[in-house]
């Protein structure tokens, strides 16, 4: 188990660091400083925090999952298709300012984390609200990724 705990917070802090070489630079430009943006849109320190105590939370889910769940190979390739959105959304926002290619990663983003916390359910109980937090942030970013593109 803790072998596994080590691996996918490995991927994960991986994951944010690639992410993070986009949104340093793309929160401090210009554009996004001029976005009409979201009046419910947090300060810049929750999304630090909000993105780790998500990342270390599905570190832990995916290390249950990986015991508990009978197919292992669709976990492994739900898991592998939000790393590779979670990742690109970062650079399709805002280096390349794709607001509604964004809002559409996001989306699908969104469905595979729904389908991780709905679609186990049964197998992994009560472990499976370690991916709660990371359901709902995404809809608060689906939706102020939505607020920019409507409003901008």
């Amino acid at each position: 188990m803790l072998s596994r705990l080590l691996i996918f917070i490995a991927i994960n802090f991986l994951g944010l660091y690639l992410g993070s070489i986009f949104t340093t630079g793309g929160v401090n430009s210009e554009w996004y400083q001029t976005l009409n943006k979201a009046p419910w849109t947090p300060p810049g320190w929750v999304f630090g925090a909000a993105w780790t105590t998500i990342m270390i939370c599905l570190a832990f889910y995916m290390a249950y999952a990986w015991k508990l769940v009978a197919d292992r190979n669709m976990l492994i390739i739900l898991f592998v298709i939000q790393w590779i959105l979670n990742v690109s959304w970062n650079p399709i926002f805002f280096q390349f300012q794709y607001t509604y290619s964004a809002l559409l990663i996001i989306g699908i983003l969104t469905l595979v984390v729904a389908y991780l916390f709905f679609g186990y359910f049964r197998e992994l109980k009560s472990k499976t609200l370690l991916v709660l937090p990371y359901l709902l942030w995404l809809i608060i970013a689906t939706s102020l990724n939505a607020y920019v593109c409507v409003k901008n």
